[in-house]
């Protein structure tokens, strides 16, 4: 997830960034440049189901996703730090308090939930149910009195339609799959949450990478407190070459390389256009599941994930005129 949005431009709020940025304007162009960061967060985003899956083989899921950001952030921080010099990393109290916030937020309660549920549905789908934040970040928008179109409520009735056909495994049924479901829809309800809350009730770093390295941070101990509480054994010893190398790429690719690739697609490309990634990342998770971990493509998940698809495809276009 992954790691959102961005959004506006605060911190890691990535669906808001693509229901709720505002407009760039029309003159802008997809360089080569732009090209090739937009395939970085389409494919690179996309496949941190997998990596995550591969991840907690032999990490618990809560430590992996603890251990994840919090090195992602310590990385980012030493990297401005080196940058710009030790006082760029400066923030008021407030500042510290609402990144610490939106941080337990997108990638506790958001991240999180997504890498506890992956235990029990398959990656791609789970992939599929995180393309509902947008439609959530509309519920939390009209909490906010931020009030929708028609049109927007057209589209987050048909994607919950869609939701609805995905809780219906073809054949299954199981209760670790609806287990599975409802902690990916907590984790959605969560990040978009985060997301409006950080441009709506917080005041996070106005420097968008320095907001994003402390968010990391509070995520990443938030996660480790979370595991802790859950009763989850962390042992060194007994992580295989896989997960080690699982979770390098999710540090570097997902959480630095992607995310730094979003942010500037904001600045620097059509936000239209950088809003497809809603579309793309659920496709590339549901085939490399698929591909690599031998994942059963049903019936309910094509239909379900076409329908959300869809409900997302009008809100993001509806929100963008």
């Amino acid at each position: 997830m992954t790691i959102a949005a961005e959004e506006g431009q605060r911190g890691p709020t990535v669906p808001d960034g693509a229901a709720d940025a505002p407009e760039r304007p029309a003159a802008q162009q997809m360089t080569t440049t732009a090209w090739v960061a937009l395939g970085a967060v389409y494919f690179v985003w996309g496949s941190t189901y997998l990596a995550i899956r591969y991840a907690i083989e032999s990490i618990p899921p809560l430590s992996s996703a603890a251990l994840r950001f919090t090195l992602a952030g310590l990385v980012l921080l030493t990297f401005l730090a080196i940058r710009r010099g030790p006082s760029a990393l400066r923030v008021t109290r407030g500042q510290l308090a609402s990144a610490a916030l939106i941080g337990t937020l997108l990638l506790l309660g958001g991240n999180g939930f997504v890498v506890l549920s992956e235990q029990y549905i398959p990656s791609g789908t789970s992939a599929l149910l995180v393309a509902s934040v947008p439609l959530w970040i509309v519920v939390w928008r009209a909490v906010a009195k931020d009030r929708p179109t028609v049109k927007t409520l057209v589209g987050v009735l048909i994607g919950f339609a869609g939701l609805v056909v995905l809780m219906r495994p073809g054949g299954g049924g199981a209760h670790n799959y609806v287990l599975g479901v409802v902690l990916v829809l907590i984790a959605s309800v969560s990040w978009a949450f985060g997301s409006v809350a950080s441009k709506a009730w917080l005041t996070p770093p106005k420097d968008v990478f320095v907001a994003s390295a402390y968010q990391m941070v509070f995520g990443g101990i938030g996660c480790a407190i979370a595991a802790a509480l859950h009763g989850e054994h962390f042992d060194p010893g007994a992580i295989t070459g896989t997960s080690v190398w699982a979770t390098l790429y999710l540090v570097g690719a997902g959480s630095l390389v992607a995310f730094s690739s979003y942010v500037w697609l904001l600045k620097n490309a059509p936000i239209s256009t950088v809003a497809t990634y809603a579309y793309v990342n659920p496709v590339v998770a549901v085939a490399l599941g698929a591909l690599f971990l031998s994942e059963t493509i049903t019936t309910a998940v094509v239909v379900g994930g076409l329908i959300v698809v869809l409900g997302v495809a009008v809100v993001i276009a509806t929100e963008r005129r």
